[in-house]
């Protein structure tokens, strides 16, 4: 790292994904001061040198870089608006990184609110999983001014690896959503390959082996058809939350009238998914479904 002044860091929201992504930016050697609803999230952060907040105003006090990782909007304006908010904390220059996968509409809202105080703002959600957390290969897709986006670049590359700012305000969270377009509709696609191979009697490994050398290579079968093979659904991102990213998606594409029928489809998938009672569950829990609907289960012998 050059020698320069470093700036104080705050950060809100350690889960699945939120937690080694702070520690990356402390082990990259930044002040950080954190803020959790439940102490106990909180202690692995504290145990690497980060400072505990009461909160989110106070973080705000202490820090001229906030991030924020929580669920869903209504948690993004709690924690941003709210009564006990960074907003009330927050000093002229300063700038809040929204990595939350939240409403378009909503983000553009925040940042012009908190622009009308002199604090800029970033919408800046992350793909990767935990996996990419942990290693700080993330990618970002950022919206927001230019010159936000230089001065957060060097704690983004803290925790990830492709950065792309794509435009103005709300326009990473669009990124965002085509991403979780991709990645429902992808999944789906893995799920009923592997069934079709095992069903028609080929061993649904070899075919994914095959498949990873070829044209339909995809992150996905990779990482998530091994998952399916193993039926291991331990999250690196749970289905609730993928249901709550294609919500969005479906109200935008309403708003726009645009007719997106594979959006549409997977949307239901994830829903089974979460209805089975597997939310918490990593999207590939997907193949369940399928298999409770075919009457095969990968990895059984069929008759």
């Amino acid at each position: 790292m050059t020698t320069r002044t470093l700036e104080h860091i705050g950060f809100i929201g350690f889960g699945i994904m939120g937690k080694p992504m702070a520690l990356n930016l402390i082990n990259a050697g930044w002040p950080l001061w954190g803020y959790a609803r439940r102490a106990e999230s909180l202690q692995p952060l504290l145990q690497a040198g980060a400072r505990a907040c009461a909160s989110p105003r106070e973080v705000a006090e202490h820090a001229e870089i906030i991030f924020t990782m929580v669920a869903d909007t209504p948690d993004v304006e709690q924690v941003i608006l709210g009564e006990a908010g960074l907003i009330h904390g927050l000093r002229l220059g300063s700038v809040v990184v929204d990595m939350s996968t939240i409403s378009a509409s909503v983000t553009r809202r925040i940042a012009a609110t908190l622009a009308a105080g002199g604090v800029d703002m970033l919408d800046a959600p992350v793909s990767g999983g935990e996996t990419g957390a942990i290693q700080g290969t993330l990618s970002f897709m950022v919206g927001g001014t230019d010159s936000a986006f230089q001065r957060v670049l060097p704690l983004f590359q803290a925790m990830g690896k492709n950065i792309v700012h794509i435009g103005s305000n709300g326009a990473g969270q669009i990124a965002k959503s085509c991403n979780q377009i991709l990645v429902a509709q992808t999944i789906a696609g893995v799920a009923e390959a592997l069934l079709f191979a095992q069903a028609a009697g080929a061993d649904p490994a070899k075919v994914r082996q095959a498949l990873l050398g070829g044209f339909a290579y995809s992150k996905i079968l990779e990482v998530h058809g091994q998952r399916m093979l193993d039926h291991q659904f331990q999250p690196g991102f749970k289905a609730g939350l993928h249901q709550k990213d294609m919500r969005i998606v479906q109200e935008i594409a309403a708003e726009l009238k645009l007719p997106l029928p594979g959006t549409a489809l997977a949307s239901q998938w994830i829903n089974a998914v979460v209805a089975n009672g597997q939310g918490e569950l990593d999207s590939s829990a997907l193949l369940t479904v399928l298999e409770q609907m075919a009457g095969v289960k990968i990895g059984e012998l069929q008759g």
